[in-house]
């Protein structure tokens, strides 16, 4: 990432977030990116999240101040941690008063982030929001039983606009995560806008590794992400005991989950444990190295509102099969850098994995589209992008350049 020189006033901002790193998810690395990329470009940034623990910090990460605040533990999953809404208020208005900032950039209307959105809005300081939230991500963790999951999912998405709706401005990753807000009701200004990626980052260690490839005539598949319900999993271990290509395959799985266990017996079962290799969390070269391995990522997810990991492995240089579901659609034009298949339909997926695994010519050329097709994605012209924002809510007659809703890859 390159940081930009300003030309302008630099502003203070915070970012509000559920989820920070030490977490892993996309949320938390969006959050990140956004972060440090701002301070890059000179801007005073200050994250509020959720603490790992019940105890408050304020520490200089990267050039950002992070303040943590306590939250308690939950028996739904180790990493979901709760703030009381009296704590996470009272956090929020002592933060704002303290920091000043010009503009809060909420990426949550959970805990923390609902305290920050009520606090920035009763002291007029610019308020603008990022939707990464689907209730089908709850779903997975909290079990709902099937037959109330509907209900269950009104509910949410009317919390959400319910809050959401006290911003300024609220960006979602794609036009189809914009589309699904005006679905669930949403009727105030919203507009499309990439998490953005560090193309070069993980093009350039691509590049190295297929210099020096030790192994060049077997294929590696790769999935990047949760192990847990929405991402089915299983129909990839599926699909990979039914390939019809002789070219020796194997399977990596980057990322844990509660359904880790499940998954690796089920290989067994398929009699595929000997190509399939799961990493569990791995650090930021370890998975560098991973996506410059990968000659195919595949995403069988159906509940994505954009898929940084896809949008990483493209940056890498590789072919991807995903789920004709959500926002994947807007990483895929189809038959130049990969595939869509039904979601759900294991022997649909067996076909496009073949139709691009098997041939090396394939597996560049369409890899060669995938890196031209996300370099609109690229973080620099994405930061700038937030900052047109941030402007436009501090000044109305600043143009934020809203991105036209288009078909194929899109921000």
């Amino acid at each position: 990432m390159t940081s930009q020189p300003l030309t302008r006033r630099p502003l203070r901002i915070v970012v509000g977030a559920v989820t920070y790193p030490p977490d892993v998810n996309g949320a938390a690395n969006f959050g990140h990116r956004l972060a440090t990329g701002l301070a890059g470009r000179g801007h005073d940034v200050h994250v509020i999240c959720h603490s790992t623990d019940r105890h408050s910090s304020t520490t200089v990460e990267e050039g950002v101040t992070v303040h943590r605040v306590g939250t308690h533990a939950t028996p739904v999953h180790p990493t979901i941690r709760v703030c009381t809404p009296w704590r996470a208020s009272a956090a929020a208005k002592r933060l704002l008063d303290e920091i000043r900032p010009d503009v809060v950039h909420a990426q949550s209307h959970f805990f923390i982030g609902r305290g920050l959105i009520n606090a920035a809005r009763q002291r007029g300081i610019g308020l603008v929001a990022t939707n990464h939230f689907m209730p089908e991500n709850i779903f997975g963790y909290i079990r709902v039983p099937r037959k109330l999951q509907t209900a269950a999912a009104r509910l949410l998405w009317r919390q959400l606009i319910k809050h959401y709706g006290k911003a300024q401005l609220v960006t979602a990753p794609t036009p189809r995560a914009v589309q699904l807000l005006r679905d669930n009701g949403f009727a105030h200004q919203a507009m499309p806008v990439s998490c953005g990626i560090d193309v070069g980052r993980y093009r350039r260690r691509a590049a190295a590794f297929r210099r020096s490839n030790p192994d060049p005539d077997t294929r590696t598949v790769l999935f990047v992400g949760r192990l847990d319900e929405e991402k089915h999993i299983e129909d990839l271990l599926r699909a990979m005991s039914l390939l019809h290509t002789q070219v020796p395959t194997r399977l990596e799985i980057v990322g844990d989950g509660a359904r880790r266990e499940y998954f690796e017996q089920l290989a067994a079962e398929l009699g595929i444990a000997d190509r399939v290799h799961f990493f569990g969390f791995v650090g930021d070269d370890e998975l560098l190295d991973a996506y410059a391995r990968a000659d195919l990522f595949c995403m069988p997810s159906v509940a994505e509102l954009q898929s940084l990991a896809t949008m990483e492995a493209m940056s890498a240089g590789t072919p991807v099969v995903l789920a004709n579901a959500m926002a994947l659609p807007h990483l895929v034009r189809p038959g130049r850098n990969g595939w869509l298949y039904p979601p759900r339909d294991v022997h649909a997926l067996v076909k496009a994995i073949d139709r691009v695994i098997g041939d090396r010519s394939t597996i560049d050329r369409m890899g060669a589209a995938s890196q031209e097709l996300v370099s609109q994605h690229d973080i620099d012209a994405i930061l700038a992008r937030f900052e047109r924002i941030y402007r436009h809510v501090l000044d109305a007659e600043e143009v934020p350049e809203p991105i036209a809703v288009r078909t194929g890859l899109a921000s």
